[in-house]
């Protein structure tokens, strides 16, 4: 069991407890945070309440979570675009709405499921049983190219590589709004958001360091079309930092709060390049994984009735 001893802040005041609770706790969905209230119970101020119970500034919350049981994850044929592959590491250009790692919610259909059935044992184990052989992660709703170890030394290696900023990682994506000048850098740091901690926000105290470069390749009316370079990997970074100046992504629901005039599934954002040095040969190497069919769709529907 793993116990949680909370102080109820002033911005949760007359929450529903399962929601303060989802708020709170990272990591832990409403639904199973509402189970574990019913089964396991809370104790506010002292007394036992439900889910539905409605928090007040200063109250402490009790609250106890059993452990997490991890379950096998199962290998799954699923056809795989493999950019390159060799014996030290494995490319794939992710589709949309595919999960990397399994998690919670999503134990089977992830990337990790595919790559299992694939590589058989041959993948990495640093990161334990969900995420063998995974280096670093895109989220669902953005495709592109992303890169799993075989083998413990060139995980270690090509984390060294994330840890020095040494890995080229350029994204592409359209923006709201029109960028005035033709590239430019974002610099701010990057945290859990002060209420909402299942986001990121721009944090300047205690925050970790996140730098993103960008420059535009395409202008449309009320709609900018960019290259994004990391020069870290924080969290949602490119989703952020461009919400940040004034030009959240177009199709992100989660950090743009802008509707967009097209039937969009998440952000247009793809992971167009990754450039690292090969753990083995100790060569330079570059991948690029082509533009989606639907990002293609979406350049020319711009291009043909709102470019500049």
């Amino acid at each position: 069991m793993t116990e949680y001893h909370l102080l109820v802040e002033e911005v949760y005041e007359g929450y529903r407890l399962d929601k303060y609770l989802a708020e709170v706790i990272p990591g832990l969905s409403r639904s199973y945070l509402q189970r574990v209230v019913r089964e396991n119970g809370v104790l506010a101020g002292g007394r036992a309440v439900k889910g539905s119970y409605r928090v007040g500034e200063g109250e402490e919350i009790y609250l106890q979570v059993p452990e997490a049981v991890i379950p096998e994850i199962a290998p799954e044929q699923m056809l795989l675009d493999i950019l390159y592959e060799d014996g030290d590491v494995i490319l794939v250009n992710k589709p949309k709405n595919m999960v990397v790692h399994p998690a919670p919610g999503h134990y089977s259909g992830t990337l990790v499921n595919g790559l299992l059935y694939h590589c058989g044992k041959s993948l990495s184990g640093i990161n334990g049983v969900l995420r063998p052989g995974i280096v670093h992660r895109i989220d669902k709703d953005t495709t592109g190219v992303i890169i799993a170890c075989k083998n413990d030394g060139a995980h270690r290696c090509l984390a060294e590589q994330l840890k020095e900023h040494s890995i080229t990682r350029c994204y592409r994506a359209i923006v709201h709004g029109a960028i005035r000048e033709e590239e430019g850098v974002v610099d701010a740091p990057l945290g859990r958001h002060p209420v909402d901690r299942k986001r990121m926000a721009v944090v300047q105290e205690g925050g970790k360091e996140a730098v993103t470069h960008y420059r535009v390749l395409e202008r449309f009316s009320g709609y900018t079309y960019v290259e994004c370079r990391l020069e870290t990997g924080r969290t949602h970074q490119i989703r952020v930092h461009m919400t940040s100046i004034g030009h959240p992504l177009l199709g992100d629901v989660i950090y743009g709060n802008v509707r967009a005039p097209f039937r969009l599934e998440g952000q247009t954002l793809h992971a167009m390049t990754l450039g690292f040095v090969h753990p083995s040969t100790k060569a330079y190497m570059e991948f690029q994984a082509p533009v989606p069919k639907y990002f293609v769709h979406l350049l020319e529907v711009l291009r043909q009735g709102h470019k500049i």
